[in-house]
């Protein structure tokens, strides 16, 4: 898909049975751009961090059919509680920090509509989506960002969310299929933002391993880094996206070496200092 395709967006008619779903918190300016981009959909229900401390809320009010105020519970509960909000069985997950292009929204609603069957059975229960992020100036289209299959568009009835936090992922109990086109996404402002991010989900990760009762070994710091970098530089040729690429595989690698880090910390704070 094109540039031109994924920056555009506007309303492409009514899609009677679905229910989009997209949670909130300090996005304000991220939400509005998102929601306006879900014009056609039949319902929008946003649920909004309850630490939310900007016009998230406001922005949601005044384009979603259905807002509520949670306090955030971990991001499976959260996407979890949003969906069971929705009317509708159909249900597509959006994040305030992507954008459905006209393309997509289009492919969506000729799934949905009645000549194309699927509010029938018969059907796939749940479709995957590739997103095609935007950061450091451009399109990255290697390593470990693209491709980005997610599935998002599903079934409630069917499907169920599984995983740990903070990346838990819904699964289907029939077919999955693929969307042709790609969702947008604005992950990251800038590198400094990249790394606030890094450092919140590194955080989540060392507390669900620890509460797994998983343990930091030296090897999990010494060998998973490099691996990880050489994985998304190399094997997965981010080396094409240039310097880009470059500074996105040290800043995964920095993410896997902090989470076993943190997860190391929190052993030494729950049992006391270990040799």
């Amino acid at each position: 898909m094109s540039e031109a395709s994924l920056l555009t967006s506007a309303p492409v008619g009514a899609c009677p049975g679905l229910s989009v779903c997209v949670l909130a918190c300090d996005e304000e300016a991220e939400l509005a751009r998102c929601l306006d981009a879900l014009a056609w959909a039949d319902e929008i229900v946003v649920v909004v961090d309850a630490k939310s401390r900007d016009g998230s809320e406001k922005v949601a009010r005044e384009r979603a059919a259905r807002v509520e105020v949670r306090t955030y519970a971990g991001d499976i509960e959260q996407k979890r509680g949003c969906s069971e909000l929705a009317r509708n069985d159909w249900v597509l997950i959006v994040d305030p920090d992507e954008v459905v292009s006209e393309a997509l929204g289009r492919e969506i609603r000729g799934l949905l509509d009645g000549a194309g069957g699927q509010r029938g059975q018969g059907g796939p229960d749940g479709y995957e989506v590739n997103r095609a992020t935007f950061h450091l100036g451009r399109w990255i289209r290697h390593g470990d960002f693209y491709p980005d299959w997610k599935l998002r568009l599903y079934r409630r009835s069917r499907a169920r969310w599984v995983g740990r936090d903070p990346h838990g992922r819904v699964v289907v109990e029939g077919a999955v299929g693929r969307l042709r086109e790609e969702l947008a996404h604005y992950s990251y402002r800038d590198l400094a933002d990249q790394i606030a991010r890094i450092q919140f989900f590194s955080d989540q990760s060392a507390r669900a391993m620890h509460r797994d009762g998983r343990r930091a070994r030296v090897s999990d710091l010494v060998l998973r880094p490099p691996a990880r970098f050489l994985r998304a530089y190399l094997l997965k040729r981010g080396f094409l996206d240039g310097t880009a690429g470059f500074i996105i595989a040290a800043a995964t690698a920095f993410h896997v070496f902090l989470k076993y880090a943190k997860l190391w910390e929190r052993e030494r704070g729950a049992g006391g200092t270990r040799g």
